[in-house]
């Protein structure tokens, strides 16, 4: 639901909430910024809650744009400790300084940041998300009504790659729910809302073999009518795994490819081979389900030469649909202090922190080039007479027409007039 200024105002007003919160990422920033600034005309004495991404890594920021406390982090036990904090001694307090996790400005003006929170290690203890707040029939896949509803089974990432925020905001350290209670949560989710979907949006489902195997078996045994996509990693499954994985509902699955160079998987941390790559899309094509390969143009070092070649390298592979997007420097990763280090980043607007704008040129191309680039490569992956054929056939044609005209050339068509105009 979109809401206009006056309604949104109206919204709190009738809540009258004791406090206000609003997760935050990067490319949403500005205008929680803007709205944040709105509030306090409106509601100067309702403490203003940051949380998320971006202000995790940016709280200094966040709190001159004039929230009250970032919450840094894992934030449901920081923002019940802060909650309970805020009731017993009201705010601002003495006692803010206890709470673990949590950024704010002292009374001389200074920001005071806490001491980390602990990650949360049993994962069971949390609560299943408030499913009845969401308008189940407002979610569409390329335009088509679905009842689908979103899981998530673990937090946290072992691989650091340095362009991925998630290692560095939920830990190294991956935790898995019980299998039983993700699928108890699933069950509930057909029982309660009708929902046939389900989207995992773990960033690596099969990470913990273990997991995967339990959650198969429990999907098994249940006998549920549910179809579901997840991510993966090319190293972490199997022509065993993948057969189970779509008798129990399988339909679709992604995979971070990234690149065709190795040199530049082993620089962004991906620890990945090119050789398994191949493999385990070659594997999952003949196991027979839909899957999609992601793939990042621009990181620093490349020429347009390396990103073309890894455009060829999608068409090589061949997924069922193919995903491209810029090298962005988000905050907190590696690759934004890279980029700050060596005066990258050209574009400080947060708002075009999508990975579909260039904000960061490399050594050896602009972002003008880049975003060429990637223009290129949907037009070149898309527009093959033999996935045409194959799309019209399977009844997606619709999809690729989505892809084509409202995911990149829209915008892209924006920047080359933007920058015709810079120039006449």
């Amino acid at each position: 639901m979109k809401l206009g200024l006056k309604d949104f105002i109206l919204m709190v007003k009738n809540w009258s909430p004791d406090v206000i919160g609003m997760s935050i990422i990067t490319p949403t920033a500005y205008r929680a910024y803007r709205t944040v600034k709105i509030l306090k005309k409106y509601f100067s004495d309702i403490p203003i809650i940051a949380g998320g991404p971006h202000p995790t890594f940016k709280y200094d920021e966040a709190l001159n744009e004039g929230f009250d406390v970032v919450v840094c982090g894992e934030g449901e036990l920081t923002t019940l400790d802060l909650i309970n904090n805020i009731e017993l001694y009201g705010f601002p307090n003495d006692e803010l300084k206890n709470v673990k996790g949590i950024a704010f400005k002292g009374p001389d003006g200074r920001v005071v940041k806490t001491l980390p929170r602990e990650p949360i290690l049993d994962l069971s203890k949390l609560p299943w998300p408030a499913h009845h707040l969401l308008d189940m029939d407002a979610y569409a896949i390329f335009g088509e009504k679905v009842r689908v509803a979103h899981v998530i089974a673990s937090r946290g990432c072992p691989y650091g790659c340095v362009f991925c925020s998630t290692s560095y905001f939920w830990g190294r350290r991956v935790r898995f729910r019980p299998a039983k209670d993700v699928v108890d949560e699933i069950e509930f989710l057909i029982n309660k809302y009708n929902v046939k979907k389900i989207a995992f949006m773990d960033d690596e489902l099969t990470a913990n073999r273990v997991f995967i195997k339990e959650l198969i078996n429990e999907l098994r045994t249940r006998k549920l009518d549910i179809e579901f996509s997840c991510g993966s990693r090319v190293d972490h499954v199997d022509r065993e795994l993948l057969k189970d994985l779509k008798d129990v509902g399988l339909r679709a699955i992604y995979f971070g490819v990234e690149s065709s160079s190795q040199e530049t998987l082993d620089r962004i941390g991906k620890k990945l081979r090119i050789d398994d790559i191949v493999r385990t899309f070659k594997v999952v094509k003949e196991v027979g389900i839909f899957h999609v390969g992601t793939f990042i143009l621009g990181f620093p070092w490349e020429t347009l030469e390396d990103m073309e070649r890894t455009i060829d390298f999608a068409i090589r592979l061949d997924p069922s649909y193919a995903q491209f997007t810029i090298a962005t420097p988000y905050p907190g990763t590696p690759l934004y202090e890279y980029a700050l280090k060596n005066n990258l980043i050209v574009d400080t607007n947060w708002e075009h922190y999508t990975t579909l704008r260039p904000v960061m040129r490399g050594f050896k191309f602009t972002v003008g080039d880049v975003a060429r680039m990637l223009a290129r490569a949907y037009r070149k992956f898309y527009l093959r007479m033999n996935l045409l054929v194959r799309e019209l056939r399977s009844g997606r044609l619709s999809g690729i027409k989505t892809i084509i005209a409202k995911g990149i050339s829209n915008w892209f068509d924006d920047y080359i007039r933007s920058k015709f105009q810079e120039s006449s």
